[in-house]
């Protein structure tokens, strides 16, 4: 018997141990109650893209393409559709990519990689986690403040550029948070390696650290460029049109300094008319934003996977 267990590995030990113990009853319920969470939870999903769909489907079958590129009204609905609602959530997405990601991983490569572990960058790290909590229409009064007021110079007022920095703003603490998690997850490992073959602190940022930490920055991207596209206060805080917008044959330029509106705008909108058409249209909206939603999350997939797999 002796020899026996004196045969067994550690292994096998802990095994026996955990199939002889006692049936757990209070994990057992607790794992019970996460499986009827994730259930309920799947069961409203379900519900609401089915009343979503039910709705809407019948604009594209009717309509079709019209819908997308028909311009924004809300006195006739046969003639409504989504196309400058479209291209003004594209071009605040380009805003948002431009500003809001280069200076969130700019900023979490500086507190990870360079600053010191003193009173004042620790007040900074918990500051952005605070506002990153902080409800978008607080950063839609700020936006006003700034980008409409004050600097109305250099932004031209109520414009696309003026929603699109604010959205960006929204969003940095967000990108900070997540690409500084992801490169705190980096191994040391990896940095030593760098440091042993003689390379600075800069040539291991960029040759090693980042690449290994590029799938979780483009996640935490994704996830703050999906809240971007799906914001309605700030924008309507700063200018965004919800009835007639006259864009015409203007150039790109006379766009980024001119009225705008995006997708959330016009479902706000629509949603709030009496009338039965404008319900279906609203409907027919949200399925064109989860469309641009997905595709925007799907592009980040998979460029995360082409990283994964390089290393």
């Amino acid at each position: 018997m002796a020899s026996r267990a004196g045969s067994l590995t550690a292994s096998d030990l802990v095994a026996a141990s955990l199939h002889g113990r006692k049936r757990d009853i209070g994990g057992g319920i607790f794992q019970a109650l996460l499986i009827l969470a994730l259930f309920v939870s799947l069961l409203v999903l379900l519900v609401l893209l089915y009343d979503v769909i039910s709705g809407g489907i019948s604009v594209f079958s009717e309509r079709g393409a019209d819908f997308l590129r028909g311009r924004l009204s809300i006195v006739t609905a046969a003639t409504a559709g989504v196309g400058q609602g479209i291209f003004g959530t594209l071009l605040l997405t380009v805003i948002v990519v431009l500003v809001a990601f280069p200076l969130g991983i700019a900023a979490a490569i500086y507190l990870e990689e360079f600053a010191e572990d003193t009173r004042f960058n620790r007040f900074i790290n918990v500051n952005i986690r605070n506002l990153a909590g902080v409800p978008s229409i607080v950063y839609g009064l700020l936006g006003l403040a700034i980008f409409v007021k004050l600097l109305a110079e250099f932004t031209g007022g109520r414009t696309a550029l003026a929603g699109g920095l604010t959205l960006a703003v929204l969003v940095l603490p967000i990108v900070i948070i997540t690409s500084a998690e992801a490169l705190r997850a980096v191994p040391h490992s990896i940095r030593e390696a760098g440091y042993g073959v003689g390379a600075t602190r800069w040539e291991v940022i960029r040759s090693h650290v980042l690449p290994s930490a590029a799938p979780g920055i483009l996640t935490g991207t994704v996830l703050s460029l999906s809240r971007a596209i799906g914001e309605t206060a700030p924008l309507l805080l700063v200018g965004a049109v919800t009835g007639f917008l006259a864009s015409g044959g203007a150039s790109l330029y006379e766009q980024l300094y001119g009225g705008y509106t995006a997708l959330p705008v016009v479902i706000f909108r629509w949603a709030s008319l009496p009338s039965q058409d404008f319900r279906a249209l609203t409907s027919a909206a949200i399925i064109v934003l989860l469309a641009l939603t997905l595709t925007a999350n799907a592009l980040a997939i998979i460029l995360r996977n082409r990283y994964e797999r390089k290393w």
